[in-house]
């Protein structure tokens, strides 16, 4: 008579030899931070798209902190089998049903990509709650830029932001951060002054890495939208740029219509002093494109605001000759459409920090041009093996960025091979951050 192993084995079940066959792990992913930037909405897909693909087996739900009908329409045609759960906390608890079993089914709480490790609190929460494992998907912990606790409101350049970190007492992380970091099974931020600035501090995480931005992983495309507003405007695939503006300081006061505060003085002041020599400089850049091969720029927007912003400090003030040669897009978009019309470009030069990761996993070369006002998030850029289309606004002129864009329109097949040589690099992190997700589901 067989044994029950010797069956399981004749039988090709393995399972059976542990008692139970092993369920697929449960996911609880904490993204959709935000609205108005296709960055923020641009992350919840990223990490999506990279579960789906290095962690298929895995059960995903999505907790969203913000999430408009048109991003879960997009969200739910591009991943049919995510499910949703909404709710808030009471007293460190689930404050619905439905948030509370999804806490309780669930095998890891996943924090998405974001700057200062967004909803904390509710990680901890759930930590505490809970005793399962929460892990980090690419943050960046900025110590240094911003308002407030010692932190610099002119920011500096990222070796400027490195230097200062590095001086930063072992004790300088919140008490708060610490217990949940210490706890956490993993921890992947998405630049290396971030890592290196956490190693210093001497949290315990078992896994502190470098883990790429999740906006990198997004898959979804909009080609149908985009296809028709290329057509719509004259834009001829591989014959056109796109240009993004930003200001060092976002006014969401304008954008959430709320009152001002202080810091709100100061940060107008800091974006009325440098907008202008900010953007001239792209300006320069545009004119030197247009009147050198007559092919077309488009002015778009990566964050509500900067709609208008594009046309103001792109478009405008910009010589006749060249206007006319110039398409403003006057309506923001979500990040899918933005992917479909990025990926016909000749490339993207960007202010902001995301719009040149949609158009990596696309294909298409870009440049990103980081204020000094910004977070060290930028030092991804050098991590992921594009440091040579990175620059600080303060040190580069428009016919620096000419003389580095000229070449990739004279050859985009060169261009599109460092592309793809780039992503390789970030395919190879996103592999590693899935398999430590895996690890730490403890399932089975």
């Amino acid at each position: 008579m067989l044994t029950r192993r010797q069956f399981a084995v004749s039988a090709g079940l393995p399972a059976l030899l542990s008692g139970a066959q092993k369920r697929a792990p449960r996911l609880l992913l904490r993204s959709s931070w935000q609205e108005v930037n296709i960055g923020d909405i641009g992350h919840t897909p990223g990490a999506l798209s990279i579960l789906t693909r290095y962690l298929p087996e895995a059960e995903l739900t999505l907790w969203p902190a913000a999430l408009s009908e048109a991003s879960r329409a997009m969200l739910t045609k591009g991943y049919p089998k995510l499910k949703f759960v909404e709710g808030t906390l009471q007293d460190g608890k689930p404050a619905t049903p439905a948030l509370a079993k999804a806490w309780e089914e669930t095998d890891l709480y996943l924090s998405g990509s974001g700057s200062g490790f967004p909803s904390s609190n509710l990680a901890l929460a759930f930590l505490k709650a809970t005793n399962k494992p929460v892990g980090v998907f690419g943050v960046s912990t900025d110590p240094i830029s911003g308002f407030g606790g010692g932190r610099e409101p002119e920011g500096g350049t990222l070796q400027q932001l490195r230097e200062k970190a590095a001086k930063l007492p072992p004790t300088h992380l919140p008490a708060d951060l610490r217990y949940l970091i210490d706890r956490a099974a993993f921890f992947f931020c998405r630049d290396t002054i971030s890592r290196d600035y956490l190693k210093a501090q001497g949290v315990k995480t078992p896994v502190l890495e470098f883990g790429c931005d999740a906006q990198m992983g997004m898959h979804l495309r909009d080609d149908a939208r985009a296809d028709a507003f290329l057509k719509a405007k004259g834009l001829e695939p591989g014959k056109f740029i796109a240009v993004i503006p930003r200001l060092r300081y976002t006014p969401y006061y304008r954008i959430r219509k709320q009152a001002r505060v202080p810091d709100d003085d100061v940060k107008d002041a800091i974006n009325n002093r440098t907008v202008e020599s900010d953007h001239a400089r792209l300006r320069e850049m545009m004119i030197a494109y247009v009147r050198k091969t007559g092919r077309k720029v488009l002015a778009c927007a990566e964050m509500t605001y900067q709609v208008e912003l594009a046309k103001e400090v792109l478009v405008d003030p910009l010589p006749a000759d060249v206007k006319k040669n110039v398409v403003w897009r006057d309506t923001f978009w979500l990040p899918d459409e933005a992917a479909s019309v990025y990926t016909h470009a000749n490339a993207v030069i960007s202010v902001e920090c995301h719009s040149p990761l949609i158009a990596y996993r696309n294909g298409t070369p870009a440049f990103y041009v980081r204020q000094p006002s910004d977070t060290c998030k930028g030092q991804m850029y050098r991590d992921f093996g594009a440091g040579d289309w990175f620059f600080e606004v303060e040190e580069t002129s428009g016919e620096q960025l000419w003389s580095r864009l000229e070449p990739i329109v004279a050859n985009p097949a060169k261009g599109k091979a460092q592309v793809s040589k780039i992503m390789g690099n970030v395919n190879a992190r996103y592999q590693r951050m899935a398999d430590v997700a895996r690890r730490a589901c403890r399932v089975g």
